[in-house]
């Protein structure tokens, strides 16, 4: 059953317009990233780490999450439109596979996503001029970028879920975004959902280790995930059967 909801997802996104978003979206960090690290190379002497820094600091705090937003509005934007939840509540479907099959769809295109940032960083790196090695850290700072970009989908669902509009949900990533400034800065990184994308990427601290210990970065996405499943499941359960 689930891959029957699984492939409902995948058609959702035939021709979809949301693959723009995926393919422009990262350019505009990049480029701003690049940009600002080219105009203060007298400060930013560490190459690629510092390049890593200046991509990062745009990626992570406002534009990726807001393209997860986008992802995951999208999801759920059919359900919203003519009372559509209440042909898919009637579907002989577990509702938790509803949840998953979305979380999936949206965690792969977070996995594409994260592919193409890093092939926007090397590109700009190539393009700075830069004649140090790639950094060999960059597939481990994507991978972890992949659990927090996941942990951010698994909340953003749960928005869309429960408010029925597109842009809404959109505009708390960003703002959600935004304010892992001020988690990170506070020493709550690990705490802060959003902020667990920064720690993944090591956007502050691209050449060291994690501002928080592996553990404490998996046992938190963890929750995260574990709370909005259980979330999710229980408002298809008693809310959407209802409301519509």
């Amino acid at each position: 059953m689930f891959f029957r909801t699984l492939r409902a997802e995948r058609m959702k996104l035939r021709h979809s317009p949301v693959w723009l978003a995926f393919l422009i979206l990262p350019v505009l960090p990049a480029v701003m990233g690049t940009f600002n690290y080219l105009q203060n190379t007298g400060i930013l002497q560490d190459q690629w780490y510092s390049l890593w820094t200046q991509h990062t600091l745009f990626t992570c705090y406002f534009f990726l999450p807001a393209i997860i937003g986008v992802y995951c509005s999208y999801l759920c934007r059919l359900e919203h439109t003519n009372q559509n939840w209440n042909a898919v509540m009637t579907v002989p479907v577990p509702v938790s596979h509803i949840y998953l099959s979305k979380l999936f769809v949206a965690s792969v295109m977070v996995i594409f996503t994260q592919a193409w940032i890093g092939a926007l960083f090397v590109i700009s790196g190539k393009f700075s001029g830069l004649a140090a090695p790639i950094p060999p850290e960059l597939p481990e700072w994507l991978l972890y970028g992949v659990v927090g970009g996941i942990v951010i989908c698994a909340l953003q669902l749960c928005i869309s879920l429960v408010i029925r509009s597109f842009a809404v949900p959109v505009g708390i990533a960003l703002i959600g975004g935004v304010a892992g400034i001020a988690a990170l800065s506070k020493g709550y990184g690990a705490l802060y959902p959003y902020s667990l994308l920064c720690l993944g990427m090591r956007a502050n601290s691209p050449g060291g280790p994690m501002q928080c210990s592996i553990e404490q970065f998996a046992l938190s996405s963890l929750f995260y995930l574990a709370v909005c499943i259980v979330f999710a499941v229980l408002w298809l359960k008693k809310r959407d059967v209802v409301a519509g």
